[in-house]
C-alpha cells in the first residue's frame, strides 16, 4: 500500500481506520463565548441514514447512558478549547456496540437537526449562536440547563421511491403539512421553507422540511 501511494500520490503515508461493527452516530451539542466559556447541551442520534445522509435524529440517544453522555461531552468541550473556539458547534462520534466512542469530525456551524436540542432543553440556539458572535458572555452555568422528554426530527425529502430515493425535482403541486402546535404535553415543529407551488430543484438538498415531534417520553414522540 505504501508503494502504490509513493507511486501515485508522491506521498507514502498510509492511514490505517479502525473498523467499527454496528456504528452508531451520535453528537455533542456545544457552545463557547469568547471569553473561554463552555456548554454542552446534550446528545444527538443520528445512526438512522441513507447514502451516509442523516435522515431521522432524535434526543436523548436510546443506546447510550448519561455517564457516556458526559464521557462524550468532556470530549468535545476539550476539543473545542484546544482550538479557542467559540459559537455554536458540533462535535461528532461514531460509537461501537460496546459504545466504545471515536472522533469522527467537528462541524463549526447549526446543524440541520439543532431543532431536537431546542425541544429538550427550552434553549434557542440561533440566539445564542448571535449573542456570542456579539461578545456576549454565556449567561448560564452547565448545572442550569436540564434536559427533558423526548425529541425526534425527521427530514422530509422529495425523492422517488421507484428510482432508490433519487431526488425528484419539479414542480411541487400538492403541499399539506401537519399543523404546528405547543403545548405543555406535547409539540409538533415543522421547518419548511416550500409551498404549493414551489419548484424542486437538483442543484440544492431535496429536503423540504424537517418535522419535528416532543412529548415526556420517546414512545410518545413516536405516536405523533
Amino acid at each position: 500500500a505504501k508503494n502504490e501511494a509513493k507511486k501515485s500520490f508522491g506521498d507514502s503515508r498510509v492511514f490505517i481506520e479502525k473498523f467499527i461493527e454496528d456504528p452508531h452516530h451520535i453528537e455533542i451539542q456545544i457552545i463557547g463565548d469568547q471569553f473561554g466559556n463552555y456548554l454542552h447541551l446534550g446528545e444527538r442520534d443520528c445512526s438512522i441514514q441513507r447514502r451516509n445522509q442523516k435522515i431521522i435524529e432524535e434526543s436523548p440517544s436510546p443506546f447510550i447512558n448519561t455517564k457516556k453522555r458526559d464521557l462524550m461531552a468532556n470530549q468535545a468541550i476539550a476539543l473545542a478549547k484546544s482550538v479557542n473556539y467559540f459559537s455554536v458547534g458540533t462535535v461528532e462520534f461514531i460509537v461501537d456496540k460496546n459504545k466504545k466512542f471515536y472522533f469522527l469530525e467537528m462541524n463549526t456551524r447549526l446543524q440541520v437537526e439543532h431543532p431536537v436540542t431546542e425541544l429538550v432543553t427550552g434553549i434557542d440556539l440561533v440566539e445564542m449562536m448571535i449573542r456570542v458572535a456579539s461578545k456576549e458572555k454565556l449567561g448560564i452555568e452547565q448545572n442550569e440547563i436540564s434536559f427533558f422528554g423526548s425529541a425526534i426530527e425527521v427530514r422530509i425529502y422529495a425523492e422517488d421511491p421507484t428510482r432508490n430515493f433519487m431526488p425528484s425535482a419539479g414542480r411541487l403541486t400538492r403541499y399539506s403539512p401537519p399543523k404546528e402546535l405547543s403545548l405543555k404535553s406535547k409539540i409538533i415543529r415543522n421547518d419548511s421553507g416550500v409551498f404549493e407551488g414551489s419548484d424542486i430543484s437538483l442543484k440544492y438538498d431535496p429536503m423540504i422540511s424537517k418535522l419535528c415531534a416532543w412529548s415526556d417520553n420517546r414512545d410518545k414522540t413516536i405516536e405523533l
